[in-house]
């Protein structure tokens, strides 16, 4: 009996660690799932979350693969769907978001915006404006154009990026990106020649689209650079405002008939998914300019023309010329360069951000020359283009 009691009683400590240790864990996941919560409650808390979570290749990867996705999707509804109502289109993919955004929000998984006094509603306003005008002339662009006149009107949109962002901000770019950029704007134009087809209403709608576009990439840069926007809480104050501008620009681009739409099953679920992946594209479109920049966005966008080129003639025997191919090479090359560029200047800003270990007695600064460094540092604690 001595020897069973014995047993028992170490069965019975065995049993209550092992419970003790099955609190401790589920006590320290409900720890950790309160300071997920807590962190998203505030506006800090939730920009410190995107930050560590979607960096620059993480932002900039996801937004690569959703747009080679929407581009499938939207040549399968514009074209063996047969949808030729592009602002349409683009309305549907707001709503969509729209509706997913509320979600969030009910579900309390949207991050929450900075107070309304840091940010003017002018720029929510002018930001929601802007992107209606940006996301539906390009939709029209690419119905009405070849993509290779869609691919030179993106072409345009750095240099522009480029010269608004001086002018607005005074911001300015080595001459070193300046060369990196021109090499990859060559070679997407020499890349996408062959399929130049001219229209005067697409090539006017392509002009139109060139400004909206850059300021859209800047403001939701800046935004989220110089304030506590995340991606999430930007699209749910912008997108309403979005949604009522594509809704006043439908009568005047698109043509009639979208309600005599053969809305059948198939019909309807192309366009849902077009309208997934376009909300998709957004979050991940912001994700990536506020983790860099406008230029950077604009960049990507031109490296998924030329993989998407070189893809085809490695992949499916396709013949785009060895002049396209060249093209596409010398882009890339040059992309690779800007990278490198991106790269060794956010070392050096990072390092020159780094805090100094404490110096030896006397070599100590005076209390004013740290404070000078300090405000320096703020200054200058920028994210590189």
């Amino acid at each position: 009996m001595g020897l069973l009691d014995s047993l028992l009683g170490d069965g019975r400590k065995f049993i209550k660690r092992k419970d003790s240790d099955a609190g401790e864990t589920g006590k320290a996941l409900e720890e950790l799932r309160s300071s997920l919560y807590n962190e998203l409650r505030t506006s800090e808390g939730a920009k410190r979350q995107q930050q560590r979570y979607c960096g620059p290749v993480v932002a900039l990867s996801f937004n690569f693969m959703v747009a080679v996705g929407i581009i499938m999707a939207n040549k399968l509804v514009m074209g063996r769907v047969g949808f030729n109502f592009p602002i349409f289109l683009t309305f549907v993919h707001y709503i969509t978001a729209w509706i997913l955004l509320a979600i969030f929000k009910a579900l309390s998984v949207l991050p929450v915006s900075p107070p309304s006094k840091t940010t003017p509603f002018s720029s929510i306003f002018a930001l929601g404006a802007v992107m209606a005008f940006a996301s539906g002339l390009a939709n029209t662009s690419l119905k009405y154009n070849s993509v290779g006149f869609y691919q030179m009107a993106k072409i345009a949109v750095t240099p522009t990026i480029v010269l608004a962002e001086f002018i607005l901000f005074r911001k300015t770019i080595s001459s070193k990106k300046v060369l990196a950029l021109a090499a990859v704007s060559a070679g997407v134009a020499v890349a996408t020649v062959s399929d130049l087809e001219f229209n005067l209403f697409g090539a006017i709608v392509a002009v139109i689209w060139i400004i909206p576009s850059a300021i859209n990439k800047i403001l939701w840069s800046n935004l989220q650079q110089q304030g506590n926007w995340t991606a999430l809480a930007l699209m749910w104050k912008t997108t309403p405002i979005t949604v009522f501008f594509l809704g006043a620009l439908m009568p005047w681009i698109d043509p009639p008939g979208v309600l005599s739409f053969k809305w059948d099953v198939n019909n309807s679920s192309a366009i849902m998914i077009s309208a997934l992946l376009g909300f998709l594209l957004q979050w991940s479109g912001a994700l990536a300019l506020g983790a860099t920049s406008a230029t950077t966005h604009v960049v990507l966008g031109q490296f998924k023309t030329c993989v998407i080129l070189l893809g085809g003639y490695l992949l499916f025997d396709s013949d785009p010329g060895i002049v396209s191919i060249g093209g596409a090479v010398v882009a890339l090359t040059g992309m690779s360069v800007y990278t490198t560029f991106n790269l060794q200047e956010s070392q050096e800003n990072t390092s020159k951000q780094l805090p100094k270990h404490s110096l030896p007695s006397t070599q100590q600064k005076p209390a004013s020359e740290d404070n000078k460094d300090f405000s320096v540092n703020i200054t200058n604690n920028n994210i590189v283009v």
